[in-house]
């Protein structure tokens, strides 16, 4: 029998401890900031009204004033950093963990504030498509057939895809440019041998996610 997470619209600050049962995650719910007109993201995406407006600053842990992440992008032989900020990861396990999140010209950066560690590295070439819902909530799934994949949350995700289109397109020498596929069921690798599906639904006062084992 399918394991199933119901996980409710979250703010960023409204996370609960990472450590709670799986079957127990739940998100307090909001949709108060999605605009009157839904205005879309590329299109088809319902925006918040906070993201229409907001300026895109990239670096917005302020790279240079971490010695650790400088060290990490320097022994990868990086030092162009397009964004930083702090995220949700769902682990395998179905778990929820705070990490750093760095997107550069050349790659993607996974690192655990906890111990300062550089825990995934995936060059934008690995990247082959994105996976939004149609919806108003804070999820994204970056998907890389030859690894395994990511499914994230961020209050930034907007920005988020939008640099990681801009920068596979930039780094690609025949003009690739990543899919973004938007859906309100996508499923995703959470591990190298594990299938999940991410379900999306608009409910009163916001917006359900269910993650299955596939």
């Amino acid at each position: 029998m399918p394991r199933r997470v119901q996980i409710e619209d979250p703010k960023y600050d409204d996370v609960p401890d990472a450590d709670e049962p799986e079957e127990t995650i739940r998100f307090k719910s909001s949709n108060s900031n999605v605009s009157d007109d839904q205005e879309p993201f590329m299109g088809i995406k319902v925006r918040r009204k906070a993201s229409l407006h907001r300026d895109h600053k990239g670096d917005y842990l302020n790279v240079p004033s971490h010695p650790f992440l400088i060290k990490i992008l320097q022994k990868q032989g990086d030092n162009e950093v397009l964004f930083a900020d702090r995220v949700l990861k769902f682990t395998g396990s179905g778990k929820m963990k705070r990490c750093v999140l760095m997107i550069t010209d050349s790659a993607i950066y996974i690192v655990d504030p906890e111990v300062d560690a550089l825990k995934r590295r995936i060059v934008l070439a690995a990247v082959e498509r994105v996976c939004l819902s149609e919806l108003s909530d804070n999820f994204f799934a970056v998907i890389v057939p030859s690894e395994y994949d990511l499914l994230m949350a961020s209050t930034r995700k907007t920005e988020i895809v939008t640099v990681l289109v801009e920068a596979t397109k930039a780094k690609s020498a025949t003009g690739f440019e990543l899919d973004v596929v938007f859906s309100n069921r996508f499923e995703y690798n959470a591990a190298s041998d594990l299938v999940k599906e991410v379900q999306f639904e608009e409910v009163e006062g916001g917006v359900k996610t269910r993650i299955l084992r596939k």
